[in-house]
């Protein structure tokens, strides 16, 4: 892949949306901007802006989730999770072919204006409520593994800081920044074989030792670890040619779906199914049996190149979030970032035991899961009857 295609940076935001108001066209009584070819990705880098956010804080502790509801059987729930998201992005492109070239757009052509800018806070609700996640959820794990004492008002700063650098240089700087993210780290990926000498995938057995009850719960679990493909009916228009992205975006789920299926399986064949349950984040404990020659605890380099795969994830979801702002309320996408900055900057240090964390992580989690398989399915619906009626009219 062409490295430049990767690391070009587009002009600085609000000089660039001076110049898109000037492009701006009403199409069907609804104002639409078109985005210049020099802004926009590769389809190929779909790939990476959607497996990028999927793996992202989840991947550290969802073992432990999914087997409380369906004890070793859960490894069944993490390809039936996965195929339910190929499911969900079909209907993501279904909307943006039926609707609008974004989610925005598609609100007020499904709900009219008003209504239309209700529903545009809800998603950026839910980007906040991303954001404030997964900085307070990686904090704790540097408060607990590495740096007990560590400022979490500080750490929040510095890490928003970097996030709004790379969002000021524009989405691809910010796409760029995902494929290293997803490219650098791979590493740690071979390093979880480790554990196979001392698995015993046995564990695994009798299959189908639960109720489909049980595999189903452990499914929606999953929903934390999944999250964040949701974000292109956002940044879809900043894509050349959506139709071709399609293969990317399902390869990029399929990619996702078999990682967490070979973490899953080789944490259920290394741990009992009773220890598994004390270990909040069973993926840094298997890294405790990694000894290399320069390096005793590798579990520290693991925490370390965790914040590199996290950084573009908050960085894009600042990115969608303001993004929604902009289109709301008709402001700078500039002032967007800063506002997404300062609420989590604030929120992020009164989460201070696991319990308000875990409590934090499930309610994104449950959020996360209304918006992907009752919202969309919902939108889906009503974007198809909305075109009908508008067609006979």
């Amino acid at each position: 892949m062409n490295a430049a295609m990767v690391t070009v940076k587009e002009p600085a935001a609000d000089s660039n949306e001076r110049k898109l108001s000037n492009l701006a066209h009403i199409v069907g009584g609804f104002t639409m901007q078109t985005v210049p070819e020099n802004r926009k990705i590769s389809p190929s880098l779909t790939f990476f802006t959607i497996h990028g956010m999927q793996f992202g804080i989840g991947m550290l502790g969802f073992q432990r989730t999914i087997a409380k509801f369906a004890g070793y059987d859960a490894w069944i729930s993490v390809i039936f999770a996965g195929f339910t998201t190929m499911m969900i992005m079909w209907m993501i492109y279904k909307i943006l072919e039926l609707g609008k070239p974004d989610l925005s757009e598609t609100h007020q052509f499904v709900f009219g204006k008003l209504l239309g800018k209700v529903f545009n806070l809800f998603f950026i609700f839910y980007f906040l409520l991303y954001i404030t996640t997964i900085l307070r959820t990686y904090t704790e794990i540097i408060q607990v593994w590495v740096f007990k004492d560590i400022n979490v008002f500080i750490f929040t700063l510095i890490y928003l800081l970097l996030c709004m650098y790379i969002v000021f240089g524009g989405f691809r700087t910010v796409v760029g920044m995902m494929f290293f993210s997803v490219i650098l780290p791979s590493y740690l990926l071979i390093l979880f074989s480790f554990t196979v000498q001392y698995a015993d995938f046995h564990n695994l057995l009798p299959i189908l030792d639960h109720s489909m009850k049980d595999i189903i719960l452990a499914s929606q679990q999953m929903s934390l670890t999944y999250m964040g493909y949701e974000a292109f009916l956002i940044y879809s228009p900043f894509v050349k040619n959506t139709n071709q992205s399609k293969k990317w975006a399902y390869l990029a789920l399929l990619v996702s779906l078999l990682m967490f299926l070979y973490t899953a399986v080789l944490t259920f064949g290394y741990f009992s199914e009773e220890m598994l349950q004390r270990y909040v984040w069973p993926t840094l404990t298997t890294w405790k049996i990694v000894h290399l020659p320069v390096v005793e605890r590798f579990e520290y380099v693991g925490i370390a190149n965790w914040c590199l795969i996290i950084l573009p994830n908050t960085a894009l979801a600042l990115w969608c979030g303001s993004r929604l702002l902009k289109q709301t309320f008709n402001f700078s996408q500039k002032k967007g970032v800063v506002i997404l900055c300062a609420i989590p900057l604030i929120i992020v240090p009164f989460f201070k035991t696991r319990q308000q964390i875990d409590m934090l992580n499930n309610v994104f989690g449950h959020t996360g899961f209304l918006i992907n398989f009752f919202y969309i399915p919902f939108l889906l619906i009503l974007v198809w009857l909305v075109k009908k009626v508008k067609a006979k009219g």
